[in-house]
């Protein structure tokens, strides 16, 4: 995907976000110590984190601000802005300051904030129980981010965050593309080909929103050993908390 592109889903996804959140008293199913308040104000300020990471070109120090006396929706509003604004004026290639490692560009937040704001946008539509596809490339895009970047890269980095264990390799495959998880004592690698003991298999939303456990098993095909989608699972959930 172009960067251009995940800058529009990331404001169509905010605006849904928004129009759906009507109820901000409701229970969230998929995070079930949220209220849609919770989720909206969650959103805003991730949003705003990203855009003191790029002003300050480092991790803020004071955060996070408070921001409780701002309407919930007024300050996703404002903080999208903000977001949009920064994004705008500077190249995705330009330096700025990212938790992960290898990619410190203005990039790496465009796209992360995109596949935020799908998620999340779900998050409040399984609130109001009106659930809409994630787009089936955006969907793909983010299949690959959370199994190479949220699963494989942290597992290598914070391992003391995962209960490593050497187990057989799970084969993710969705819009024409395979991944291949292997999981080790050494942390989890993802690699483009293999032999797996377990593939799990859909159409691109129902995938990366079953990896995210917005939704259950019966959302993608498992085939092979059920227990390796179990492991994938606690995994992610190490991964992605």
């Amino acid at each position: 995907m172009e960067f251009v592109d995940f800058r529009a889903r990331l404001a169509d996804d905010t605006a849904r976000l928004a129009a759906v959140a009507t109820d901000l008293d409701a229970r969230v199913p998929s995070c079930p110590d949220w209220t849609v308040e919770d989720l909206v104000r969650h959103v805003a300020q991730v949003y705003l984190h990203k855009v003191q990471c790029m002003r300050l070109g480092h991790h803020p120090e004071d955060w996070p601000h408070d921001h409780s006396a701002e309407p919930a929706l007024a300050l996703l509003t404002r903080a999208h802005a903000e977001l949009e604004a920064e994004f705008a004026a500077r190249a995705p290639e330009s330096t700025t300051y990212t938790w992960y490692g290898p990619d410190q560009t203005v990039g790496f937040w465009v796209r992360r904030m995109a596949q935020e704001a799908a998620v999340h946008r779900v998050d409040a539509e399984l609130a109001a129980g009106q659930v809409t596809l994630v787009a089936a490339d955006l969907a793909a895009d983010g299949v690959d981010e959370v199994l190479r970047i949220f699963l494989a890269w942290t597992s290598i980095q914070w391992p003391e965050d995962y209960t490593l264990t050497d187990a057989p390799v799970v084969e993710v495959r969705t819009g024409g593309r395979s991944w291949f998880v292997r999981p080790t004592v050494a942390g989890v690698f993802v690699e483009a080909e293999g032999e797996a003991a377990t593939t799990i298999s859909g159409e691109p939303s129902d995938v990366l929103l079953w990896l995210w456990r917005r939704v259950g098993d019966d959302a993608v095909t498992i085939t092979g050993d059920p227990a390796g989608a179990k492991t994938l699972h606690d995994l992610l959930e190490a991964g992605t908390q």
